[in-house]
């Protein structure tokens, strides 16, 4: 399973949007306190449109709680200070369960939880222009960076809700 920890989240609007992912990609949300807002709130909501009832997430008190009640997996950790890409690992173990930590966005994971993982420590290569990537963006390439690796595992390659050959049943009404 692709597992989704978010580090002290402090943007409603990225919590959301990530949500949003989750639900789409069948991964669960693990939130790390404290967290920047309530989960009651409408900017959640709004971002993760009517989606977030159905996103799978646990709340955590602080992250020794997290690592407590996590034990089994593999741990990698998004920060800027990581020196390998996020594409140099293997996450194509459909029966492994892969956490993808995030810290929080105004100062990321402290290095002192980051030092005894060094070498699952990644950065998405970027210029120089800018420090990192907004979270969800981040959330969104790894994830499917892990998903592609799986071959998409149980996931639709077609819309559902539309005909399987909308652009062509459209399109040749427009040729009309």
């Amino acid at each position: 399973m692709i597992n989704i920890v978010l580090f002290e989240p402090e943007i409603p609007g990225n919590t959301g949007n990530i949500m949003r992912t989750c639900v789409a990609t069948n991964s669960k949300l693990h939130l790390i306190k404290p967290l920047g807002f309530s989960l009651d709130e409408k900017y959640i909501k709004r971002s993760g449109v009517n989606y977030i009832d159905k996103c799978d997430y646990t709340v955590y008190e602080n992250i020794d709680d997290f690592f407590e009640k996590n034990k089994d997996g593999d741990f990698y950790f998004l920060t800027r200070y990581g020196h390998k890409p996020h594409t140099s690992f293997d996450y194509s173990d459909k029966d492994r369960d892969y956490f993808f930590i995030f810290g929080k966005e105004s100062t990321g994971i402290p290095p002192k939880i980051l030092y005894p993982y060094l070498d699952k420590c990644m950065r998405m290569p970027m210029t120089s222009n800018v420090r990192a990537l907004n979270l969800s963006n981040t959330v969104a390439i790894m994830v499917y960076e892990a998903l592609r690796q799986q071959d998409y595992r149980d996931l639709l390659f077609d819309e559902p809700h539309k005909d399987k050959n909308f652009i062509e049943i459209e399109g040749k009404k427009n040729e009309e």
